[in-house]
């Protein structure tokens, strides 16, 4: 390209959002770019799936703005290789095209926040940036929902969404005059239960060339990808997707949105929607998803229940949003908090799921063969035990950003760190989510297939999580002592018998100074 353009606006991979404002007026002296970024390939070890979806989905959306007659620049690993990062790549591209100004939309990431705020092109180029226009609270109004180093509550601020923007309200009271069914939303899946469950919609992108241009740049990655990738990598195809999880899914969502099974073909599907890459992507937008969501229960004629439909609202609406205001209003301050000063290492086996705990390996083994996991597998499995063992949240958070298709820095960190982690002290939580091995067994059947027996604490066969549990809750019992939340915990275990109480601690420390070989 040799023209002259007015104006750069730069598009990052995940702002792939066709309804914002800048895409209203067409003009032959805007250029867009959308680049393939060597620094975004090296702040984390990515999944190959995760990397093939970003760069497909960057691609797509390049073409529909092409063809939608904007004028653009897509830039591969092969055209950024030789620039030092985002601003380097920038400035030559200012330079190259004689602009004079340089637009972008807010990142949704501290650290390219940071980058662009900073970026110093001279005096005579002017930088505008721009609200991405994509989630319900605008970037300016986070700071009148949160404040730094308090805690909010979810539910709370869930309410105040609700209200606002009139989602399933009967006037100023919520629809079914309540605001949460999540005591309904908490089963287990029965054998018959297992025979039901749909088969999950999947795509077949061809990402051969993607790969083959991430081999040859010798990225780093983690997890199994094919030559074709499952995830939608088009508005189309998000919409496709958004379509069959209303048609198919919701109707039983919120009944077993904490369910986990390892015994179906759908056992990483069940009903969970899958849409977060496409709404982390931008390819759809939060109220479209509601929208849709709500229009299909107004449909069903009582095929789907307010519980259903809630559950799965609340998630957009409520947590997704909340999780961002907490990430925005505590950074960059967040990325470094370790309240339980937790410091040892990632077992190894988080790397290939080789481990006889069931539940582990089946999360783990899942979260690498498809990039993704739902909320509770990566908050009562992986993340649970990463809490009870003390992992550095540091290496939980390079972990989850990582591994997941749909992680993105601003919803994965307060998840890991904050819900997960209690890395932040309470802003989030205000207990840890940590559990033994009953709550496993409640929610899933993966103890019927297990090496350990989840019914014992100590021995040889006994669940590892229970004595962990206990040791957790001992040795940060000056902490959460006078908790009211769990308070009857401790109670419990000082009725226990001294002899016992020691057994079930140094069957816990084995398991923390072997644990490599659980």
């Amino acid at each position: 390209m040799s023209e002259n353009y007015k104006e750069i606006r730069l598009i990052l991979g995940d702002q792939l959002n066709a309804q914002h404002s800048w895409f209203e007026h067409k003009s032959d002296d805007v250029l867009y770019i959308i680049a393939e970024l060597h620094q975004e390939m090296q702040y984390t070890q990515h999944h190959i799936q995760k990397v093939c979806a970003f760069f497909a989905a960057m691609a797509r959306f390049a073409e529909a703005l092409e063809l939608a007659g904007h004028r653009v620049l897509h830039l591969t690993l092969d055209d950024t290789q030789d620039y030092d990062d985002l601003a380097h790549l920038l400035k030559t591209q200012v330079q190259r095209f004689n602009a004079n100004t340089l637009s972008y939309q807010l990142p949704d990431e501290y650290r390219l926040y940071e980058q662009l705020r900073d970026l110093n092109l001279g005096a005579d180029i002017t930088l505008n940036a721009y609200d991405s226009e994509h989630f319900l609270l605008g970037f300016n109004e986070l700071s009148d929902y949160f404040q730094a180093d308090t805690h909010h509550t979810m539910e709370q601020f869930y309410r105040k969404m609700r209200r606002r923007f009139k989602v399933l309200m009967q006037g100023d009271k919520p629809l079914g005059e309540r605001w949460n069914f999540d005591k309904e939303n908490r089963n287990k899946l029965t054998q018959q239960d297992l025979t039901e469950l749909p088969q999950p919609l999947c795509f077949d992108n061809d990402v051969r060339s993607i790969k083959e241009r991430i081999t040859r740049h010798k990225v780093s990655t983690i997890g199994q990808g094919s030559d074709t990738l499952l995830w939608p990598v088009s508005r189309k195809q998000a919409k496709q997707l958004l379509r069959y999880f209303c048609d198919h899914l919701l109707p039983r969502f919120g009944t077993f949105q904490d369910a986990m099974t390892c015994q179906s073909d759908s056992q990483w599907s069940l009903y969970h929607s899958r849409l977060s890459f496409a709404l982390n992507s931008k390819m759809l937008h939060p109220m479209q998803v509601i929208n849709e969501a709500t229009s299909a229960y107004e449909q069903s004629d009582g095929a789907i229940t307010l519980a259903q439909v809630e559950g799965f609202i609340r998630q957009i609406l409520g947590w997704r949003e909340y999780v961002r205001g907490i990430y925005w209003a505590n950074m960059p301050k967040y990325s470094s908090l370790n309240t339980l000063e937790a410091s040892s290492p990632l077992p190894e086996f988080f790397w290939h799921g080789k481990t006889n705990m069931a539940c582990l390996s089946h999360a783990i083994g899942q979260s690498l063969d498809y990039a993704y996991a739902h909320h509770i597998q990566r908050l009562m499995i992986t993340g649970n035990f990463c809490l009870l063992l003390g992992v550095d949240p540091d290496a939980v958070d390079a972990w989850y950003l990582g591994i997941y298709v749909d992680a993105i820095e601003w919803v994965e960190m307060p998840n890991t760190r904050g819900m997960s982690q209690f890395a932040d002290g309470g802003i989030i939580a205000t207990k840890p989510y940590s559990s033994g091995g009953n709550y496993i067994n409640k929610m899933s059947d993966y103890c019927k297939h297990c090496h350990y027996n989840v019914r014992e604490k100590v021995g040889e066969k006994a669940c590892p999580f229970n004595s962990l549990y206990w040791h957790f809750m001992v040795r940060h019992r000056e902490r959460f002592g006078n908790n009211h939340r769990i308070g009857m915990i401790y109670r419990n275990w000082d009725k226990q018998d001294k002899r016992q109480q020691q057994q079930v601690l140094e069957r816990a420390q084995w398991c923390i100074d072997n644990v490599e070989k659980l």
